[in-house]
């Protein structure tokens, strides 16, 4: 027999973060709000610049790109601001409802993300390995439907990772391993065997991440194997692309896997990796993507012509 009917429950829990030393503490929010003012300017830069330009907004690629930079804002905004405020203010708390509000949202973008890095591979495929019909597939009114569909995935997902946590009942401790609200941590404070919900959740979040991952490498090499003997015309172009996708789509789903997929090992080094997908990977993916873009570069140049004079 567990529990009486007066045992309190827990209304807000307390992180540990990233370090206890004060010193670190402002380093760090330095850092991290140098981040978040790079992930705000630099994907809002990619958004303005694709809608202005009218080549861009036409292209599936550029059209999934902005909305891959809405996500980032999103995602990075649901952990840097609390985050780097915390560490300047010496705040340790968060009461249950942001708490789970907080991991709702990072699972709702971080699922809708995953998904739209598989319709993003899956746009290069058919334009790379179907050119001819390539503009009838990907039209406008389905490039909707599917960018939809990745929201709709996101929203599934995380509706069922907060399920798996309301339903636990936390009565203390109530201290976080971690400098944000997410299921692997919180799971581990409920007051009951949750050896049940640990497996839900690796085969919710660990498995949709691996899943994913194998999905989109799989994609990428029958593109590469498409474009191997095309270098020379327009291939080159296109493997340009490529690159970039793939190097979001590690910097984004191998931290996933490691946190989601392998629970039982967790440990300090958890919160160190869970930086890279809430933001670093926010942060990078407007340079990756500006950077290695020419006609991102390009274009660019021309919004920030128009908007100086």
């Amino acid at each position: 027999p567990v529990a009486s009917m007066n045992v309190s429950r827990v209304t807000e829990f307390v992180f540990l973060g990233l370090s206890r030393s004060r010193y670190i503490q402002l380093l760090l929010s330095v850092l991290f709000v140098m981040c978040y003012t790079a992930i705000l300017l630099g994907n809002l830069l990619i958004v303005l610049t694709v809608h202005i330009d009218p080549r861009l907004l036409k292209s599936p690629m550029y059209f999934f790109l902005a909305n891959l930079s809405i996500l980032d804002t999103a995602l990075g905004s649901v952990v840097v601001p609390k985050m780097a405020t915390d560490m300047i203010t010496c705040g340790r708390t968060i009461s249950y409802r942001d708490c789970m509000s907080q991991l709702f949202f990072l699972h709702f973008f971080g699922g809708s993300e995953a998904f739209l890095l598989i319709l993003m591979a899956y746009d290069r495929y058919v334009a790379i390995c179907h050119p001819l019909t390539y503009t009838m597939k990907m039209n406008r009114p389905h490039c909707i439907r599917l960018l939809c569909l990745c929201w709709a995935g996101g929203l599934l997902h995380s509706a069922s990772q907060l399920f798996l946590v309301l339903r636990l009942p936390f009565c203390g401790p109530n201290e976080l391993d971690n400098f944000f609200c997410d299921v692997p941590q919180v799971v581990k404070l409920a007051c009951v065997d949750t050896r049940v919900t640990e497996i839900l959740m690796v085969a919710n979040s660990g498995l949709i991440s691996l899943v994913c991952f194998v999905i989109l490498l799989i994609s990428y090499g029958i593109i590469l194997s498409t474009l191997q003997g095309h270098l020379r015309e327009s291939g080159g172009k296109a493997l340009y692309t490529c690159s970039s996708h793939l190097t979001v789509v590690s910097l984004f789903f191998l931290p996933c896997l490691f946190v989601y997929l392998v629970p039982i090992f967790n440990s300090s080094l958890d919160k160190v990796i869970s930086v890279f997908y809430t933001t670093i990977t926010p942060f990078l993916n407007p340079m990756i993507y500006s950077l290695r873009n020419q006609e991102m570069k390009e274009a660019m140049g021309r919004v920030t012509k128009k908007c100086i004079f």
